[in-house]
């Protein structure tokens, strides 16, 4: 006969895979016909844009662009500074085992390196390296019996347990645009390099609404028609409205920004400004915590019962942290005298992770490469790293924890002083989330099959062993974890010890290994 049960809803926001991906690309840029030739590179860079993810059985393609510039030497006889851009196509298709078609990807695709090289004076090769982070996940919506209606002489172990449920996800194309303007002396000639990154970000939850907003830093180099370099910078508003039915302020929102394309073109001379459009990808996934009552196990003294089991792996203890890391440290380039810095880039790399108990500790590097130039405007890269250590306290069982780490750059700084020296200031957002994993035990289609054996006996004694607890005796021995309590005069029922005697009202026959346990029968 199959026992009535209450179930509540549980959705699972399973991680099914992760895989870290290399990838190479390679292409080659022809010199526009208006542009001089090139001599030698000094500088290339790029932004990454990922325009279409899709998931299959087994892989996972990733189509996309490297908005790519060149700064470059020019090969004439004022040998002037000089700059090209392309798109630097890719698609690349990755094996991922156990992902599906209709699973979700979180994909982070950041650029690793990038370097060009002189094939002749109108042909530039391009080889860049990416790193791809792959995370597949799969929604399961399962059932939980947290309730045994007309329960009489039925035992059930419960445990109070804190998951975070998945909501509901959503998705939106944001585009930000701008017209960006320059010095009204600056009359300009091309773009020399620009860089594109999301920053601020930020979430609001309300009734069946997400609202995300960021900011897009956007910082364009220059040459102008008189040959002088100069840098802009400004942040485009990135603010767009997902809606996701069934969520509420005390939800928990996940936010990931891709950036899907860019276009930076120069106005008109008469302008003085910049065009430029971004479209960027955001995506939510919200989640509430949820506390539930969950049977981990049960059974009856007096009649056989049957169900199904299963283990099911969950979140719980979703956070996100959020703190600022300040760098104040000085470095040195060899060959400063009589040179500015006219742009600098910053990486900022974690190296290694360790978590130990109660703190989670960050060691990695910031890497920077300087675009410097003297009065005769020649320009030349040089590199530098300053390594930095960050650590988040009080955090409770940290090791048993997964975490991201984030790092966004909010303010740069850099003063040259004597001698080479850069007082280098740098602000940087650390954003972690983190989470556990928790396992559950399910269970589904209870029965029962039958009245249970019983002897003649009324109580016998049993000898406690290691890992014993009260409720796997009195199921073992069809007893209940009252009637052991109240036969023993126990004050705290997760208290016993091995060795220790116990008498066991109303049993069954049970299967004990002889030399594992000593019972007495008493009549």
């Amino acid at each position: 006969m199959v026992v009535d049960t209450v179930k509540e809803n549980l959705c699972v926001n399973k991680l099914i895979a992760t895989k870290k991906e290399i990838l190479l690309v390679e292409g080659d840029m022809i010199v526009p016909d208006s542009k001089p030739d090139i001599l030698n590179t000094i500088c290339t860079s790029g932004v990454v844009c990922v325009y279409k993810k899709e998931v299959s059985d087994e892989k996972i393609r990733i189509d996309g662009n490297i908005n790519t510039y060149i700064i470059y030497l020019a090969d004439d006889s004022e040998d002037k500074v000089r700059g090209i851009n392309t798109s630097l196509d890719f698609s690349e298709t990755i094996q991922v085992p156990n992902c599906k078609e209709g699973m979700n990807c979180k994909l982070d695709v950041k650029l690793k390196s990038i370097e060009s090289k002189v094939i002749n004076g109108r042909k530039v090769g391009i080889k860049a390296t990416l790193e791809a982070n792959i995370k597949i996940y799969s929604n399961e919506d399962i059932e939980i019996v947290n309730m045994i209606q007309n329960a009489d002489g039925i035992q059930m172990l419960k445990q109070d347990l804190k998951v975070n449920s998945l909501v509901g996800m959503g998705e939106n194309k944001i585009y930000a645009k701008d017209t960006i303007s320059i010095d009204n002396v600056d009359n300009l000639a091309e773009i020399l390099k620009s860089n594109v990154c999301i920053c601020d970000k930020d979430v609001k939850v309300s009734y069946n609404k997400i609202l995300t907003k960021a900011e897009a830093e956007v910082k364009i180099m220059y040459l102008t028609e008189d040959n002088r370099i100069n840098c802009v910078t400004a942040r485009i508003p990135v603010v767009g409205f997902i809606d996701i039915p069934n969520v509420t302020e005390e939800n928990i929102c996940d936010v990931q920004y891709e950036i899907k394309n860019i276009l930076i073109k120069p106005n008109t001379a008469e302008e003085h400004s910049i065009y430029v459009e971004i479209e960027i990808g955001v995506t939510a996934t919200v989640y509430e915590e949820k506390q539930i009552n969950l049977i981990q196990d049960l059974y009856s003294p007096c009649e056989n019962l049957e169900f199904n089991k299963k283990k099911v792996t969950t979140i719980t203890d979703k956070k996100c942290n959020k703190e600022v890391k300040q760098i104040r440290e000085k470095v040195t380039l060899e060959g400063m005298e009589n040179k500015s810095i006219i742009d600098v880039d910053i990486t900022p790399v974690i190296e290694k992770e360790n978590k130990l108990n109660s703190r989670i500790i960050y060691e990695g590097q910031i890497e920077l490469r300087f675009i410097v130039s003297n009065n005769e405007l020649q320009v030349e890269t040089k590199q530098a790293e300053i390594p930095f250590e960050y650590t988040i306290e009080n955090i409770e069982s940290g090791e048993n924890m997964s975490t991201n780490m984030e790092i966004e750059v909010t303010n740069q700084d850099f003063i040259v002083q004597e001698g080479g020296v850069v007082s280098s200031n740098i602000d940087m957002n650390m954003n972690m989330d983190s989470y556990r994993d928790t396992n559950l035990n399910i269970m589904d289609e209870i029965q029962t099959n039958g009245e249970r054996e019983e002897e003649d006996y009324s109580i016998i004694m049993y000898i406690v062993k290691k890992d014993d607890t009260l409720w796997k005796i009195a199921k073992e021995l069809g007893s209940t974890i009252d009637d052991i309590v109240r036969a023993n005069g126990i004050e705290d029922a997760d208290k016993i010890y091995p060795g220790q005697k116990l008498y066991i009202p109303k049993y069954r026959r049970p299967v004990v290994n002889t030399e594992e346990a000593s019972m007495m029968n008493y009549a």
